[in-house]
């Protein structure tokens, strides 16, 4: 969606005099992220859009960052950083830090966490627009930018979600432990006898240890005779038992 359908969207909602919703949102979550990285390095005593505007963040967007920042609680309405806030923003250690804004979060998106305890942690995508569409009688639309902005809160807070990449599953016996080696064919004492070695690692029962057992598999010539079948036995015993 283009940022001039968002904007129609956003002025049609606010000329049919829908309520605001009480969950922020944003069309691109990124930016969100990207002011809490900068407010961790230098956080002002006041944060408007203008700073947004100033860092080159969310164009057209600055005042969507600023809802995000006031509903967490680090500026007040007025863009005045809090005390709360600035102690987040300033924890240098990484766990101490996702600890302590996992509580701004939970603080913030209180509703969902009375609903559902601790799994606001761990909901996926649907899930969450289906809460933030309830809540707030929101579009589809902004039921998703809702889910995305709790859900780039969530990843900094140390819970990752399932936005994670998936990689490429593993192709069905592609592991190694799978692949199977040629089978080694005795060479015949006659042509019409074959035999066959076919070796299977079986598991020890000490652990860490294999042991090898290997199965001979041998047709004999229905029309050979006594020295054919000394020969096929002699040449088997040559080869198992040099």
């Amino acid at each position: 969606m283009t940022l001039k359908m968002t904007q129609w969207i956003d002025s049609q909602s606010k000329k049919l005099g829908e309520r605001m919703p009480s969950h922020p949102y944003i069309s691109g979550v990124n930016n969100v992220t990207q002011m809490i990285g900068f407010l961790r390095k230098n956080f002002p005593a006041t944060v408007s859009s203008d700073t947004v505007k100033k860092l080159g963040l969310a164009p057209k967007n600055e005042s969507y960052v600023i809802n995000v920042l006031q509903h967490l609680g680090l500026i007040d309405e007025e863009g005045k950083r809090t005390e709360k806030g600035h102690g987040v923003m300033t924890t240098h250690d990484e766990a101490e830090f996702e600890k302590a804004f996992s509580d701004l979060t939970r603080a913030a998106y209180a509703d969902l966490f009375d609903l559902r305890g601790d799994d606001a942690w761990a909901m996926d995508r649907n899930s969450l627009i289906s809460f933030f569409r309830s809540a707030d009688k929101t579009s589809d639309i902004i039921g998703q930018r809702q889910a995305g902005v709790f859900m780039a809160l969530r990843d900094l807070s140390g819970y990752k979600s399932e936005s994670q990449p998936n990689g490429p599953k593993p192709k069905s016996g592609s592991s190694p432990r799978s692949k199977t080696k040629a089978k080694p064919v005795l060479q015949a004492a006659s042509p019409n006898a074959t035999s066959e070695l076919k070796p299977a690692i079986v598991p020890s029962r000490e652990k860490g240890e294999m042991a090898l057992t290997v199965r001979i598999e041998i047709n004999l010539p229905a029309e050979g005779t006594q020295a054919t079948y000394d020969a096929i036995f002699k040449s088997i015993r040559a080869n198992l038992f040099p």
